[in-house]
């Protein structure tokens, strides 16, 4: 009996470890949805399904998701709408729709691009739903009305065509892994990098399931393996919950790894992100999991903090504008009542971080901001010895 035990361990999929908490599959699973897109040309069909653990859990392959519900975002470059703008300057965003988060806060513009879907959580509230969940690849744009400080969460998918394998059909090859990746810049200066969290919740194919190390930083590490297993159709996956509170502000990631940040030559070529590269991305990098091939369901998740360390607009009698406000390409700065621009010395512009973008000594010519990324600035004129600061939105 003792041998037959033995032998019954050693056989185990995965190193018996009271640190490991994932559930593990193996080979694939059974499609529940044939393609999500069927009116829509790709090289890629997008099915869900669904895969029994070894502790009997069943789980939805690559994830469950509110595709189906919505809302969706709106597009920025969108082959399936035919809407392929050549830049965001050609991009028509007029229609944006702004969702509510609180009825007192600023507007927010958000440009993003996920290899292959994400879901846009603010506060918790679902904002918008990546409109194609495999390919082909687009990109998209929301606003929503919230005040600082707010959470941003973001649900992540590398889609699969192998339901349960991690893989995709490529060429010749049946069982090819995928990659991910994601990237977002928002009109108040926040950005994806490194600060965010990132935390993997589905992986495969793997040649074996021990190769998971579940890290002391949280991170569920795969550095161990290959990123080409030739498992094929026997490949392993392992899945790990999803708290019922992530996307809440008051859910606490302190046990997730940072995110990691991946160049644009890792993840895409493709127009719905080069485009638009050095405005609608701006400072943005890329982030995923610490496995940008094998790690297939990611959780993302940054706090965007309070304004606490720029300078309130200055109180007084001068009333003055800056136009237009939001503004791209040009704006001017407007005095009411009998002062005139003449007056103002020189003009500066500080990001969000306090630091000089650009100035300008002659106030009543245009302001050129063109070469300014997407986000919030502070414009600081001077009158008479006393300085005056207003918030600029740069779309």
């Amino acid at each position: 009996m003792k041998t037959a035990i033995l032998l019954f361990l050693l056989s185990f999929p995965f190193s018996i470890s009271a640190q490991f908490t994932g559930s593990v599959t193996q080979g694939q699973g059974t499609t529940t949805t044939a393609n999500l897109m069927p009116n829509c040309p790709s090289n890629h069909v997008t099915p869900l399904g669904s895969i029994t653990s070894t502790d009997s859990k069943v789980w939805i392959v690559p994830a469950e998701t509110s595709f189906s519900t919505g809302p969706f975002t709106s597009d920025l470059h969108n082959q399936c709408n035919n809407k392929m703008p050549a830049n965001l300057a050609a991009a028509n965003l007029g229609s944006v729709p702004v969702t509510e988060i609180d009825a007192n806060g600023e507007i927010v513009t958000g440009y993003l691009f996920a290899d292959n879907y994400f879901e846009l959580y603010i506060n918790g509230i679902l904002v918008g739903v990546d409109p194609v969940p495999f390919t082909p690849f687009n990109s998209c744009v929301v606003k929503f009305k919230v005040s600082r400080p707010y959470t941003i969460a973001v649900k992540l998918v590398d889609w699969e065509e192998n339901p349960g394998l991690g893989s995709e059909i490529q060429g010749a090859d049946n069982y090819h892994p995928g990659d991910g990746g994601f990237i977002a810049q928002f009109s108040d200066g926040t950005v994806t990098n490194a600060n965010w969290k990132a935390q993997t919740f589905y992986i495969s194919p793997l040649m074996s399931s021990s190769v998971v190390q579940e890290l002391a930083d949280g991170t569920r590490s795969t550095a161990n393996t290959t990123n080409a297993p030739t498992c094929n159709a026997n490949c392993f996956g392992v899945h790990y919950d999803i708290p019922s509170d992530w996307k809440s502000p008051s859910f606490s990631d302190n046990g997730w790894p940072g995110a990691k940040l991946y160049t644009a030559a890792q993840v895409t070529n493709q127009a719905a992100y080069t485009n638009f590269a050095s405005t609608a991305w701006g400072n943005a990098s890329f982030i995923w999991s610490s496995n940008l091939i094998l790690d297939n369901l990611v959780l993302a998740r940054y706090i965007v903090p309070a304004l606490t360390s720029v300078v309130a607009e200055k109180p007084g009698k001068l009333e003055w504008k800056i136009l237009p406000n939001p503004g791209k390409g040009f704006i001017s700065i407007s005095l009411e009542g009998q002062r005139k621009t003449s007056c103002i010395g020189q003009i500066n512009i500080t990001n969000i971080l306090g630091e000089s973008v650009l100035k300008q000594i002659s106030p009543e010519e245009k302001i050129d901001i063109s070469t300014l990324s997407p986000g919030l600035y502070f414009v600081g004129i001077e009158i008479e010895n006393e300085r005056f600061t207003k918030r600029l939105v740069i779309e």
